[in-house]
């Protein structure tokens, strides 16, 4: 929820890499410009499992459907996975996520100064179940594939 140096950006993405839960996002044109986490963090009082999740597009990349699509995903992800309740948070004049949030069924209220909204899950289908596992094969195919595209460094 603000803007943050080089230094701080690198600390976080290598302990992202190590922390449990899952990191999705959106290469346009070879480079990332949105990206969505999920983070389990306990259960709630009636046992039901929680996670939380955040979003961020680039500003350029904005209002054209790739929070939703992040929020798509990791959402069905979480369902998979047993959660029950995701948390999400947001500064108040974030009208365009408190928009998307509340699109995928959020109740939101103002805690501390930031939006916290909060979007109770269904249980797993196997449907829900399927299609993650097409989209994540869909998804390793295509970066296999720009992968190959890129040129690589020639042994000596």
């Amino acid at each position: 929820m603000a803007s943050v140096g080089d230094r701080a950006l690198a600390d976080y993405a290598e302990r992202a890499t190590v922390m449990s839960g899952m990191v999705v996002g959106v290469v346009v044109g070879g480079t990332l410009r949105a990206l969505g986490e999920l983070r389990p963090f306990g259960s709630g009082a009636s046992g039901a499992r929680r996670a939380e999740v955040a979003l961020t597009v680039e500003q350029g990349f904005r209002r054209a459907g790739l929070g939703s699509m992040l929020l798509r995903r990791l959402t069905e992800a979480a369902r998979n996975r047993g959660i029950a309740e995701l948390r999400l948070r947001c500064l108040p004049y974030n009208a365009a996520m408190r928009r998307l949030v509340v699109g995928f069924g959020a109740q939101i209220r103002l805690e501390e100064g930031e939006n916290e909204g909060t979007i109770r899950l269904a249980q797993a289908t196997p449907l829900s179940l399927w299609r993650e596992g097409i989209e994540t094969a869909l998804d390793f195919g295509l970066a296999v594939t720009a992968l190959t595209q890129l040129p690589l460094p020639r042994a000596a």
